[in-house]
Order: structure tokens, then sequence, then C-alpha cells
């Protein structure tokens, strides 16, 4: 996955087209992120025992649900518009012969962590 907990993205399909949010999870095996403030549904829950004689709180919760990652684009830090990420590998500094890994927005060039 190109995308990390943290990214800045852009819904890009489904009912919250244009959103823009912050990656909060990743669910890698299934290819799905969460993203906050996009795709919240409610879950009614029941009161439920803790191990003391408290109760944990019931009610209906609302919480941000996975989304598939191919409906994010990650957006540009430079421009501000959605754009794809590229991978590069750059030598080190101190020894020529190994490399790093480089994330970077294909729109702008730029390096992104």
């Amino acid at each position: 996955m190109r995308i990390k907990v943290g990214d800045k993205v852009q819904v890009i399909a489904g009912n919250y087209k244009g959103v823009e949010g912050m990656v909060q999870r990743l669910e890698i095996n299934k290819n799905r992120v969460v993203v906050s403030g996009v795709n919240l549904v409610k879950k009614h829950q029941k009161p439920q025992q803790t191990g003391g004689r408290s109760q944990a709180q019931g009610g209906i919760i609302e919480f941000e649900a996975p989304i598939h990652i191919s409906n994010v684009m990650l957006l540009d830090p430079e421009t501000g518009e959605p754009t794809r990420i590229g991978i590069r590998r750059e030598p080190l500094e101190e020894d020529s012969s190994k490399t790093r890994r480089v994330r970077y927005a294909k729109k702008s060039g730029v390096e992104l962590d």
C-alpha cells in the first residue's frame, strides 16, 4: 500500500466523493482504509458487563467504517490536488552503494516521507 496513516486523502468515488480527511487506520489484508469524517455508520450496542461492578455504556454509537483503498487519492502537499503516488530509490549520502525508498507525489515530484 502506498498510502500511510496520517496522509491527507480525498475520496474519489462513492457517497462521500470530494470529501477530504486524514487516514486514521489501515486494514492491509482487506485493502481498506479508515478516513476521519468519511463513511459514518451508527451501531446499536447493548450495555455490557465489564470486569468490575460497572457496566459499559450502551446506546447508539457513531464511528467511521473502512472504505476500499481504490476510492481514495492522496492530496499533493504542494498544490492540494489529488495525485498518484510514486516510489523511487535514491542513494544515501554516506554510502552510495545503498539506497533508500522514497514516496513522492507524481504531479509535483515532492517527497512525501
